[in-house]
């Protein structure tokens, strides 16, 4: 007996002692879900939400201010921003908002960030600098004047917005070689913004205020002025094939400003943020029909609900993407 027991204590030990170092890895939702910020209670948290609008549950529920979350590549983890230690940098969480862990050991300023689409790089805003941070090496620095970074799903470019002498302008910048190609002609008025890829590849959405950005008599060279409020409101969302051709406006410019543009994992749906009745609010727009539909009611005059991301686990099935693993965090040596 004594022997059984000591046996039966050994299994014991070896089993807990396993569930310390090898934790339930997360699980990525079983159906399509749409993450993003919402201030509803005077304080922004990530939400999670059916792409209908419908349940809307709080991940973070945290004091402080968490924003841009990102879905991983496989879907069971999500990237956010969050000031928590006191300066905004990225954290990790799993998809249930669970485990939430920092991601680099030294706290910076850091924000805004994209997956590579093997899910083993990221990149993200630092200053006026975008960065890539290669798991389990050193960080570099990719390109300066830039924000907005958003991987393309080959891995082999990354749309952002280059920013020198306040241009905005869409660019792909290519990974290996850091050459930069416009997207858009040279010749069109600048102010892009927010680009995001199709889960293919063949098409960007972005924000673009097309109108000519109304500049002072009296304004100096390198000097800021007042841009019109009206001017501002102009923008909207477009799309376009990857390559700037067959450029299509899809939201109308008649209302507020809209921005922060990400397609369904599909490619047939955008979900976009606009202002309604004083509030920022998330809309779903159908690329063929057009049709509207607003996914988010409830909000506050500051950041109400905007910077959406989308997931849904068909994609995983019905696109070959075979360098995709699952990313085991607790294992990454953090800098």
């Amino acid at each position: 007996m004594k022997g059984l027991s000591l046996l039966l204590c050994l299994v014991l030990s070896v089993a807990l002692l396993y569930g310390a170092v090898c934790p339930i890895l997360a699980q990525a939702p079983g159906t399509a879900k749409i993450v993003f910020v919402s201030a509803r209670d005077l304080n922004r948290e990530i939400y999670l939400m059916n792409p209908d609008g419908s349940e809307q549950v709080n991940l973070t529920k945290n004091l402080a201010d968490d924003l841009f979350p990102a879905w991983s590549p496989t879907g069971e983890q999500i990237l956010f921003v969050s000031d928590r230690d006191g300066i905004r940098d990225l954290y990790l969480m799993d998809a249930d908002g669970g485990n939430v862990e920092k991601v680099f050991k030294r706290t910076a300023h850091r924000e805004n960030p994209t997956w590579s689409p093997d899910g083993k790089q990221i990149a993200y805003e630092r200053g006026e600098f975008i960065y890539i941070a290669t798991i389990g090496k050193q960080m570099e620095e990719l390109v300066a004047d830039g924000f907005d970074p958003a991987w393309s799903p080959d891995g082999r470019e990354i749309a952002l917005t280059l920013n020198p002498f306040g241009s905005h302008r869409l660019v792909l910048l290519n990974i290996h070689t850091r050459r930069q190609r416009q997207v858009l002609p040279q010749e069109v008025s600048a102010w892009q913004a927010n680009p995001a890829w199709t889960v293919t590849g063949d098409k960007l959405c972005f924000s673009w205020n097309k109108n000519p950005l109304p500049v002072p008599p009296d304004a100096m060279p390198g000097k800021p002025f007042l841009v019109p409020p009206e001017w501002l409101s102009q923008e909207t969302i477009y799309i376009m094939n990857s390559d700037g051709t067959d450029v299509q406006q899809i939201v109308n410019e008649a209302g507020p400003k809209a921005k922060n543009p990400v397609w369904s994992p599909l490619g047939d749906e955008i979900v976009y943020t606009q202002e309604i009745d004083g509030h920022l609010q998330l809309f779903k727009i159908d690329v063929g029909s057009q049709v509207v539909t607003q996914l988010t009611h409830i909000g506050v005059p500051y950041q109400a609900n905007a910077l959406a991301d989308w997931f849904d686990p068909i994609t995983l099935d019905v696109l070959p993407r075979p360098q995709l693993l699952p990313i085991e965090w607790g294992k990454i040596k953090k800098r």
